[in-house]
């Protein structure tokens, strides 16, 4: 017998949406537990290899700066997956938040944020871009008040700053990884 979930009651329906979920254990136990709802997202760490750049964001983070006191971190594009295509929404976080058009991504997964908590599944992509394809001014959208800022960061620092544990985003840093491991030529100078 599997765990069932016998009803769920919303606590709060906003940007996201936070709920309880009754639910009964194959041994009988019945518990209680919270699931934040707000879907899919998607996140792409978009690098140009003639260049050896990458391009990041950097905005305020509310929750960071509650639990560590940390205003903003170094992360890739990303957001909440409106369209039914991955690989569409990618792209438009992409242009939104960097001001970069993206042609071919190359598709890394799909996994849990947070697995515990959250019903957020992350499609996860490469995406190679060179100089004439930042057509666009990025730092997000006004109405979402996102206020980022971009940064094209050499491929060597990068690197250096996912050793020293300074990428502390999970998404940005498996990607950067992602990036070492199935591009490793764009590194060997660095």
């Amino acid at each position: 017998m599997a765990p069932v979930i016998r009803g769920t009651r919303i606590l709060h329906d906003g940007w996201s949406r936070f709920l309880v979920a009754e639910v009964t254990m194959p041994d009988g136990t019945r518990l209680a537990r919270e699931i934040e709802d707000h879907g899919r997202a998607v996140a792409v760490l978009p690098y140009d290899p003639v260049r050896g750049v990458a391009l990041l964001v950097e905005q305020f983070r509310p929750a960071a700066l509650y639990a560590a006191g940390t205003e903003s971190l170094f992360e890739v594009p990303a957001g909440l997956l409106d369209e039914a295509d991955p690989e569409e929404g990618a792209r438009r976080e992409a242009y939104e938040e960097v001001g970069v058009r993206l042609g071919a991504l190359e598709r890394i997964a799909c996994g849990w944020s947070m697995p515990g908590i959250s019903t957020e599944q992350m499609d996860l992509f490469l995406a190679p871009y060179g100089a004439d394809d930042r057509s666009g001014p990025g730092g997000g959208l006004d109405a979402e008040h996102e206020n980022i800022t971009v940064h094209e960061m050499d491929l060597a620092s990068l690197s250096g700053m996912s050793d020293r544990g300074e990428i502390t985003d999970i998404k940005t840093l498996l990607l950067v990884y992602a990036l070492r491991l199935r591009h490793p030529d764009l590194f060997a100078a660095a």
